[in-house]
């Protein structure tokens, strides 16, 4: 084999990846936040959910990104995991359209009707209307040039006559328990290195069809791939949080559970499977096409089957993973580590948006939590008990610096992508609220400073000055608290009054509170250093408020009446 045919191989490859990728992405744009609330939606039974991922998946023709949008609804708390396993088990039936893609473009040349999809790409790409329709045109007519490049370079390859090659697998016994076994782990660790399962299914094809591959082994290329996908996403999914290590790891629980049930009755079933191709002895076929169909035959016959085993013990799978995956001590507490946003899981911009979004509600916890530590700083007599929680907040007021660099820089990698006007809004949005939810950080720690800086002195407020205090930190929490009922919810189901109202009364209270402070001073009720600090945090709550509604607008897309 030349080198030019091996460049020739690995960038059809790289095509089809790439095909493959970009029709997922715009599909995705296309159908907006409607994926979403159909994942929402049809998951009332275990049923239903299998149906769901089956039908998102064979649309986005990415099992990835339906598991995306499943691990983050069960983190919202909008889905069990029991839900989410039955959707999982959807999209592993869902992702084998891609190999029946595969084995048309197989059967015969497909080059030849790309070229005018590529006219009509480029056309509708220059319509703003139709851009997305152009993108999946795009991704098609590439997906299909990477096969038919792909199987020319098969045949160019002629694989029936290399001497090195043949010798390669005649050292294996097709009949061999261990040559299957073999074969097996070698699909696993491909699909690990190449990360696509699509890649190495067009590979074990073009095998297959030379004839150089027998029936056996390329099916046990094919099991191998189904856990080599479950692996990479475990392994993407180790510095993710408990529930989505759960949902990876039921993924991998399901493949690997069904490649050994699979195994024990190994040629039965394939012979079996060969039969609804009308493949009579699998070991003589030598119609290339008819071998590309049996690969994908097995392929969803293989995850039909499993799903039809292991639907009626979706409890008893949830238990397992539970069991086996603990959660992380500490994990939500104060360790500062991203929850929702990680690399692994980021498949396309449309659908990490949705990841950020998770990230900005559990950043909005973390800094109401934050004001919590502040609300108890002030009443804390107890000197090393003070210092230990005053630590606590300077280390949250860095947590909340990190927090905002962190998801910042997320959304800067998401927005370099081919984007949506509405994601494009979607991402200045809230870029804004990570703003504004540091800058109540920002307040948090102020106000926690004014009071360490009141207990070293000689003085303390007087009883109706903390009376007044705590009634404005009442009025602030309430403030943030719908704060993150709005940041986690469906905007048009939800409504911003309720904060500007809140909003309105801080305002209120802060002036009417700054106008006694003078005549209190005036009065010798109490000095004017202590005076200051009391108004220091008086004014520190209203400007939280104030940020709060800066979060509100941004995250609503609405602005006060009077503003």
């Amino acid at each position: 084999m030349s080198i030019w045919i091996f460049f020739k191989l690995i960038g059809s490859l790289a095509l089809l990846m790439y095909g493959m990728k970009s029709m997922s992405e715009s599909l995705q744009k296309m159908a907006g936040s409607q994926l979403r609330h159909v994942l929402q939606a049809m998951t009332t039974n275990r049923f239903l959910g299998v149906i769901t991922g089956t039908l998102v998946t064979a649309s986005v023709q990415s099992s990835t990104a339906t598991t995306v949008m499943t691990v983050s609804f069960v983190n919202a708390g909008l889905l069990t995991l029991a839900q989410a396993i039955s959707i999982i088990m959807g999209a592993n039936i869902g992702t084998t359209l891609t190999a029946w893609i595969m084995s048309a473009g197989f059967s015969f040349n497909v080059t030849d009707f790309v070229w005018p999809a590529f006219f009509i790409a480029i056309i509708l790409i220059y319509s703003k209307k139709r851009k997305n329709v152009g993108d999946f045109l795009f991704g098609v007519s590439f997906m299909f040039l990477g096969l038919g490049i792909l199987r020319q370079t098969g045949i160019d390859m002629d694989l029936a006559h290399d001497a090195p090659i043949l010798h390669f697998f005649k050292l294996f016994d097709p009949n061999s328990f261990t040559t299957t076994i073999v074969f097996l782990l070698i699909g696993s660790v491909m699909t690990m290195f190449v990360q696509s399962s699509a890649a190495i299914m067009a590979i074990t094809m073009i095998l297959c069809s030379s004839g150089v591959l027998p029936i056996y082994q390329g099916i046990a290329l094919v099991m191998g791939e189904n856990i080599g996908t479950t692996v990479t996403s475990n392994i993407a999914a180790i510095t993710a949080n408990t529930q989505a290590r759960r949902a990876a790891f039921a993924h991998m629980f399901f493949n690997v559970f069904g490649v050994i049930w699979v195994l024990c009755i190994f040629h039965p079933f394939v012979n079996m499977v060969c039969s609804f191709v009308g493949v009579t002895d699998p070991s003589h076929v030598t119609n290339k096409t008819v071998l590309s169909f049996v690969l994908a035959a097995f392929h969803t016959t293989f995850n039909v089957s499993n799903t039809l085993v292991l639907i009626w013990f979706i409890p008893q799978i949830e238990k397992f993973v539970c069991k086996v995956i603990k959660p992380r001590k500490n994990e939500y507490e104060d360790d500062f580590r991203l929850r929702f946003v990680t690399g692994g899981f980021m498949n396309t911009p449309e659908l990490s948006v949705l990841e950020a979004q998770k990230e900005i509600s559990n950043f909005g916890e973390r800094i109401q939590r934050m004001f919590g530590f502040v609300r108890e700083l002030l009443t804390t007599t107890d000197e090393t008990a003070f210092v230990k929680l005053y630590s606590r907040i300077e280390k949250y007021e860095n947590i909340s610096d990190n927090m905002e660099i962190e998801i910042a820089n997320y959304l800067d990698s998401v927005s370099d992508a081919h984007l949506s006007i509405e994601t494009k809004g979607k991402i200045r949005a809230m870029l804004r609220e990570i703003s504004e939810i540091e800058s109540i950080g920002d307040s948090c720690f102020n106000i926690a400073r004014t009071i360490n800086r009141k207990i070293k002195g000689k003085e303390d407020f007087t009883e109706k000055q903390y009376e007044h205090i705590h009634q404005m930190l009442e009025l602030t929490d309430d403030s943030l608290t719908h704060m993150n009922i709005l940041l986690s919810g469906r905007k048009e189901n939800l409504d911003a009054n309720r904060s500007f109202n809140i909003e309105n009364e801080i305002n209120n209270y802060r002036n009417q509170l700054k106008s006694e402070n003078i005549n209190d001073v005036n009065t010798h009720q109490y000095t004017y250093a202590i005076g200051t600090m009391y108004m220091d945090i008086i004014s520190d709550c209203e400007r939280l408020g104030d940020y709060v509604v800066n979060v509100v607008e941004a995250r609503m897309g609405t602005k006060q009446k009077d503003a």
